[in-house]
């Protein structure tokens, strides 16, 4: 990816909202192992539930949701700073107050928040890395699973879509051998929509090329 122009400033400029840092593999361990929880109730200057996007890409959902639930907070995860950046200037740009942004991996989520304090969790259109040997990299692997668990309240739910037919079905197996319970599996949303759906860039493109989107909503069990 072509690095963007004065990217270093444009990040300084959105250090207002956004911490985190494009971590690399050689360093994501040591940096789970620094905490630096974020304090919800400061950063927002309120209590209101907590939704975390993970892999936020250029922002079109959180902003989107953002902008229709100004009651709830939304915290955007999204490793790549290339990425990240278009998200954070398109929040400030239209003065979105309840939403965040932490540049980092999913892995090290439990660095910046603590256990319990998110609401909802969304997966949208994570990259299925089909390739068997990448099968622990995926966003819905058991490993993640257990991140997610921790990082939800009781009562948590996390909600994923897909265009991917055979990640949807690896998610699916991977939910239930982890001891989630599943619901709402809906296999071609554009014939099953929802209220308040906020369509996000890839589910845009991917719907005019008539491919099926793919959505379950699912919630961490009792651990055994």
């Amino acid at each position: 990816m072509h690095r963007k122009d004065n990217l270093d400033a444009r990040l300084a400029a959105c250090e207002d909202i956004m911490t985190g840092a494009d971590l690399t593999e050689k360093n994501m361990k040591k940096a789970a192992e620094i905490k630096a929880y974020l304090n919800f109730p400061v950063l927002f200057k309120n209590d209101a539930p907590v939704h975390l996007e993970i892999g936020c890409g250029k922002g079109g959902f959180v902003c989107g949701m953002a902008a229709l639930h100004p009651d709830i907070n939304f915290v955007a995860v999204e490793k790549v700073s290339n990425v990240i950046i278009t998200a954070c200037e398109r929040a400030k740009a239209e003065g979105l107050k309840n939403v965040r942004f932490i540049n980092c991996p999913a892995e090290v989520l439990p660095r910046y928040i603590k256990e319990g304090e998110v609401s909802r969790i969304y997966l949208n259109f994570s990259d299925p890395l089909p390739k068997l040997g990448y099968a622990a990299q995926r966003l819905t692997n058991p490993r993640f699973l257990n991140i997610y668990r921790s990082l939800l309240c009781a009562g948590g739910e996390l909600w994923q879509k897909t265009d991917n037919e055979a990640f949807f079905d690896y998610s699916l197996q991977s939910f239930a051998e982890c001891g989630w319970e599943i619901s709402e599996v809906c296999r071609d949303l554009a014939a099953n929509p929802f209220e308040g759906n906020v369509i996000t860039e890839h589910e845009q493109k991917f719907m005019a090329e008539g491919r099926k989107i793919f959505r379950l909503v699912a919630r961490p069990g009792v651990e055994s």
